[in-house]
């Protein structure tokens, strides 16, 4: 059995209190449980991302701005396509190169600001999106396949939530 394999059972519940105890923390360790649970989770299926999109030759990155590319009409500058997917405008550099490299995007000069550029969602990209559909959303749908939808509804709003409380990890 392969860590992955496992439920995500750890820590338990007695390793998070003792932890807590051990440090003479005043902090829930039901909540920090929660937490690195959540944390494990993520990395897990961050990794189940990326392998997943490697059968289309793609990252969770390069999916990421084809798709959000094709959500606006077919274009869109590199630094708004840096802010939407809440990455660096280095990053979202790197990913256009290769993109570009495999005829996914091209780039061309703005129309509306002459000096900048935008990236082109080609023919090619679009239909590289068409052809995973159908394989992609279904796994994303078997991935929660678990859940009814109420609990889907329930979890979107815990989701959201945590997401909001990620700022404490972050904040200064």
């Amino acid at each position: 059995m392969t860590r992955d394999d496992i439920d995500g059972e750890a820590p338990t519940p007695d390793q998070a209190r003792r932890q807590v105890e051990h440090y003479g923390l005043e902090v829930d360790p039901q909540a920090v449980l929660v937490a690195v649970r959540l944390i494990s989770a993520g990395a897990r299926v961050g990794r189940a991302a990326e392998a997943h999109f490697a059968r289309f030759g793609l990252s969770t990155g390069r999916y990421r701005l084809l798709a959000d590319l094709e959500d606006h009409g077919g274009e869109k500058s590199p630094s708004h396509l840096a802010l939407d997917l809440g990455v660096s405008r280095a990053t979202v550099t790197g990913l256009l190169d290769g993109l570009e490299r495999e005829g996914l995007i091209a780039r061309r000069p703005s129309t509306e600001d002459g000096r900048g550029t935008v990236a082109v969602l080609t023919a090619r990209g679009a239909q590289r999106l068409r052809d995973m559909a159908p394989d992609h959303f279904g796994r994303l749908e078997a991935m929660v396949g678990g859940l009814s939808v109420e609990e889907r509804a329930v979890f979107l709003d815990l989701l959201a939530r945590v997401v909001r409380g990620s700022a404490a990890l972050t904040a200064d």
